[in-house]
């Protein structure tokens, strides 16, 4: 990747109605290669102050998926840049704490602008 991301980073990305959010909860190294674990907002903004402006407030987002595991090639296949950081609450974390206790972790290999229906 052209920009390493880390644990709290919040990042936005492009769509064609929009810009979208999305926060990096936790990345699990595997060998050579990472999972990704991000939650999404529902939210789309107009333009990238609007989407700035919004996370000065976070508590008044809404989550549209709170845990998504992507392999290194989906998230690559994201582009998405870095707006601002913040330290991660445990209750954000949920929903990626479940999926560590889950046998059957599924992990998405397919970019999350697919996962999310949109292209």
């Amino acid at each position: 990747m052209s920009q390493a991301f880390v644990a709290g980073d919040n990042l936005i990305f492009q769509l064609e109605s929009g810009y979208g959010l999305l926060r990096v909860l936790a990345v699990d190294s595997r060998g050579a290669d990472a999972v990704w674990h991000v939650l999404t907002y529902e939210e789309l903004f107009p333009d990238i102050g609007s989407a700035e402006h919004a996370l000065s407030a976070p508590e008044q987002l809404h989550v549209a998926y709170p845990h998504l595991a992507l392999t290194d090639r989906a998230f690559e296949r994201t582009p998405a840049a870095k707006l601002s950081h913040r330290f991660t609450a445990e209750p954000e974390l949920a929903a990626y704490r479940q999926w560590q206790e889950n046998a059957e972790r599924q992990i998405f290999d397919r970019s999350l602008l697919q996962l999310l229906g949109m292209r």
